[in-house]
């Protein structure tokens, strides 16, 4: 009898000895827990508190340089892709229609500047799902450089454009000469005078920069392909219009700006005569910096500069 009581009094023993030690494992565990909760209201304090911080540090030009334009394109590969050609195609078509009616309101007076307005909206219209309705060189570098367009793209967008113009000079050249003597003259561009190269430079930066502007502008409304154009041909015609009132008002100028340099070529802008080859090739690159390369530097500055005011404006 002794030896049960005893084994009894081992087993309670025992269970009272294992209760306090569960009760301390509870405590221990509430208390981790208590902890654990602890740390982590601190740390999402500390992680709230730190977010304006970091807000405030984070630079309104951050990724202002960053691609803008989906996937990758490189001369190995862009190629490949059928609706590349299609884009040329569109680029081609579209240069030739409005080259064929900015000869046509060159020849016709500005008068025309209305019907020029709605038949360049429908052109857009009607290219802008083949290619985005670039059209003009110095908008398509002005998207290469804001990352807009890859480089590979834009030169030959630049070439289609120049092969469209060529075409559209050639089918409205067609009709002049089929007119015989009773057609119109045809306009050219003036001739770069001495001591004018600059102002006639500055009218087409200015102009460039007003173009690529609204461009830029246009592309956020591109759900809207109306909207777009709409945007578009009021830039062209802004630029039409500064360039009119300061080269016809200010300057005493006329047949000084084009705003394109695709259209500039068609019209005679490089001389062909002179006193030594020297002469010819200095007339050469002066036309070829006041009527392609200082445009296609407006058209960087254009997007920049609308890239830059909506990063300060928050739109982005």
């Amino acid at each position: 009898m002794a030896t049960k009581k005893s084994k009894s009094s081992n087993k309670s023993s025992k269970t009272k000895s294992t209760k306090p030690a569960a009760t301390a494992a509870k405590s221990t565990a509430k208390s981790v827990e208590k902890t654990n909760t602890v740390d982590e209201h601190t740390t999402k304090h500390e992680d709230t508190s730190s977010t304006p911080s970091t807000k405030h540090s984070k630079s309104c030009l951050s990724g202002f340089f960053a691609k803008k334009y989906e996937g990758k394109e490189s001369i190995l590969t862009v190629f490949k892709d059928h609706k590349f050609y299609g884009a040329l195609l569109g680029e081609l078509l579209g240069t030739m229609l409005l080259a064929f009616l900015f000869f046509s309101v060159l020849l016709m007076g500005i008068a025309s500047t209305a019907t020029y307005v709605i038949a360049v909206i429908a052109v857009l219209i009607a290219v802008y799902a083949f290619s985005g309705a670039c059209l003009n060189p110095l908008v398509a570098v002005g998207m290469m450089a804001s990352r807009r367009m890859s480089v590979i793209r834009g030169i030959m967008y630049i070439i289609a454009e120049i092969a469209g113009a060529w075409l559209g000079w050639l089918v409205f050249n067609a009709f002049h000469l089929a007119g015989g003597e009773t057609a119109y003259e045809l306009s050219t561009m003036s001739a770069i005078d001495e001591g004018k190269f600059w102002i006639t430079a500055l009218v087409e930066l200015m102009g460039g920069i007003i173009i690529a502007f609204f461009f830029a502008r246009a592309l956020k409304y591109k759900r809207s392909v109306f909207t777009f154009a709409a945007t578009v041909a009021g830039g062209i015609v802004l630029a039409v219009l500064v360039g009119y009132v300061v080269s016809a008002a200010f300057l005493g100028l006329s047949n000084n700006f084009i705003y394109n340099p695709a259209l500039a070529m068609m019209l005679q802008i490089f001389p062909t005569a002179g006193e030594n080859f020297g002469e010819i090739l200095g007339g050469i690159c002066q036309a070829l910096s006041a009527y392609a390369l200082i445009p296609m530097i407006g058209g960087v500055i254009g997007f920049y500069l609308s890239d830059f005011t909506a990063k300060l404006s928050g739109e982005e």
